[in-house]
C-alpha cells in the first residue's frame, strides 16, 4: 500500500508539471502572433494599427507651408492697399489746403510774418473782440474779476499763492519760462519793427543811430488767461535816458501771438493826487510823511497829498508835521481836509476825491501805514487810463516785525524787510468808482487791472 500511494503522487506532479509547461507554450506563442512587425515602417509609439512614414510628415509641412505663404501674400496685399488709401487721402488735403493758403494773410509776431487762412484770421480777431482787451465788461460783482499776474525778466509774482507761500517766485516750470521769454521777444519785435499804425515815433539814439530796445530794457508786465478767449499780455519797456515808456499789448487767442496795440507814453506831466484817511494815528503818520519825503518830494515831485482828518484829536499834531515839512523841504502841495465826526474810509476818500478842483488828476486811495517806492507810483500812471482803466492796489503788510525778526537784534531797513517778507492777505477793499480792482503786493507790483465802461 504504502509505495502505490507513492507512485500516484509521483505521477500527478509530473502532470501537473507538464500541464504548466503547455500553457506557457501556448502563451509564447500567443505572444509572437501578436507582437508588432518591426521594418522600416514602424508605426508611432502608443498608436496601435496605424503607420506613419515619412512620406506623411513631408506632405503635412508642405500644406502648412503653403497656407502661411497664402496668409502673407493676402497681408502683403492689404498693406499696399492701405498705403494707396493714405496716399490719395494725403494729396487731397494737400490740394485742399493751398486752395485754402490762396487768400491767406500775415498773422503773428514770431521773427516773421506767418501765413494763414483768411477765415481763421477772422476767428482769431473775433476772439479779440469778445476778450476784455480793449473795451470794459459788464461784470456783476468784483469776484468776477480776472486778476493779472506780474512778472519781470527773472521773477513772476502770482496771486494763487494764497496764505502759504511768498507771491514772488522764479518759473520753475519750463512751459512758462519760455513761455513769457516769447513774449518778451515778441514786444521787442513790434517795438524795434513798427508798423505804419502803431501810435510810435521814430527815435534816434545820442550819436543819431536808430534806437533799438533789447531785453534789458523790460520794466514789467501782465497777462491773465479768459478760459474761453486766450491770453493777454500788457508789456512796458524803458531806456534808461529817455522818459517815455513803450507799451506793447499782445493777445493769444490759443493760437499764435497776435497784436494789439503798441503806443509810446510820457508820465512826466502826470500828477498823483495821494489821498489819506486818517484818525488819531498820528505816530503812524510820521512814519508815512518820512517815506513820503524820501519817494515823493526828493524823487518823484509830481504828487500831490490829500488828507482827511476825522475829529479834534490828534489835528494839532498831524498839522504840525506838515508844516515842518513844509518848512524843511519847502513842499506845498498838500490840503488838510479836517471832519468832525466818526472815522469812516470810504467817506474820507469820497471828500479826499472831491477836494481836487485843478483838472484832471490820478488818485491814489492810500492808508497810513503803506509803504510804496516811486517805482510803483510810475506803474501807477502807466496803468491808469482817464476814463478807461483803473489801476487800484490793495496793500496787505499786516505783520509784526517784532515776530518776523525775533532772532534778529535789530530788524533790517524797511526796503529789506519788503524784499524778504510774505505778506499776509486782508479783506478786498473797494474803490470810490465801486468796481474792485485788485490785489496786490505794492513792492512787487502784483495787480489786477480792471477796464471800466
Amino acid at each position: 500500500m504504502p509505495r502505490r500511494g507513492l507512485i500516484l503522487q509521483t505521477r500527478t506532479h509530473w502532470l501537473l508539471l507538464g500541464l504548466a509547461l503547455l500553457c506557457s507554450l501556448v502563451l509564447f506563442l500567443y505572444l509572437l502572433e501578436c507582437a508588432p512587425q518591426t521594418d522600416g515602417n514602424a508605426s508611432l509609439p502608443g498608436v496601435v494599427g496605424e503607420s506613419y512614414g515619412r512620406e506623411y510628415y513631408q506632405a503635412l509641412l508642405q500644406e502648412q507651408e503653403e497656407h502661411y505663404q497664402t496668409r502673407a501674400t493676402s497681408l502683403k496685399r492689404q498693406i499696399a492697399q492701405l498705403k494707396q488709401e493714405l496716399q490719395e487721402m494725403s494729396e487731397k488735403m494737400r490740394s485742399l489746403q493751398e486752395r485754402k493758403n490762396l487768400g491767406a494773410n500775415g498773422i503773428g509776431y514770431q521773427g516773421n510774418k506767418e501765413q494763414a487762412p483768411s477765415d481763421l484770421l477772422e476767428f482769431l480777431h473775433s476772439q479779440i473782440d469778445k476778450a476784455e482787451v480793449s473795451t470794459g465788461a459788464k461784470l456783476p460783482s468784483e469776484y468776477g474779476v480776472i486778476p493779472f499776474e506780474s512778472f519781470t525778466l527773472m521773477k513772476v509774482f502770482q496771486l494763487e499763492m494764497g496764505l502759504t507761500r511768498h507771491p514772488e517766485e522764479k518759473p520753475v516750470r519750463k512751459d512758462k519760462r519760455d513761455e513769457l521769454v516769447e513774449v518778451i521777444e515778441a514786444g521787442l519785435e513790434v517795438i524795434n519793427n513798427p508798423d505804419e499804425d502803431d501810435e510810435q515815433e521814430d527815435e534816434d539814439g545820442p550819436l543819431g543811430e536808430k534806437l533799438i530796445f533789447n531785453e534789458n530794457d523790460f520794466i514789467e508786465g501782465y497777462y491773465r488767461t479768459e478760459r474761453d478767449k486766450g491770453t493777454q499780455y500788457e508789456l512796458f519797456f524803458k531806456k534808461a535816458d529817455l522818459m517815455e515808456y513803450r507799451h506793447v499789448t499782445l493777445f493769444r487767442p490759443f493760437g499764435p501771438l497776435m497784436k494789439v496795440k503798441s503806443e509810446m507814453i510820457d508820465i512826466s506831466r502826470s500828477i498823483i493826487n495821494i489821498i489819506v484817511p486818517l484818525a488819531e494815528r498820528t505816530e503812524a503818520f510820521v512814519q508815512f510823511m518820512q517815506n513820503f519825503r524820501d519817494v515823493c518830494i526828493h524823487q518823484d515831485k509830481r504828487i500831490h497829498l490829500t488828507v482827511v482828518y476825522f475829529g479834534k484829536e490828534g489835528l494839532s499834531k498831524v498839522k504840525s508835521i506838515l508844516e515842518s515839512v513844509t518848512s524843511e523841504s519847502n513842499f506845498h502841495n498838500y490840503t488838510l481836509v479836517s471832519l468832525n465826526e466818526e472815522f469812516n474810509r470810504g467817506r474820507g476818500l469820497n471828500v479826499g476825491a472831491r477836494a481836487w478842483d485843478k483838472g484832471e488828476v490820478l488818485m491814489f486811495f492810500c492808508d497810513v501805514d503803506i509803504y510804496f517806492s516811486a517805482e510803483f507810483l510810475n506803474s501807477c500812471r502807466l496803468n491808469a487810463e482817464p476814463g478807461k482803466k483803473v489801476f487800484y492796489p490793495v496793500v496787505f503788510s499786516l505783520y509784526n516785525p517784532a515776530i518776523v525778526y525775533a532772532s534778529q537784534d535789530v530788524p533790517p531797513p524797511v526796503e529789506q524787510q519788503l524784499v524778504r517778507l510774505s505778506m499776509c492777505y486782508e479783506r478786498p477793499q473797494r474803490s470810490l468808482l465801486g468796481s474792485f480792482v485788485f490785489v496786490s503786493q505794492v513792492e512787487n507790483k502784483i495787480s489786477i487791472k480792471r477796464q471800466l465802461l
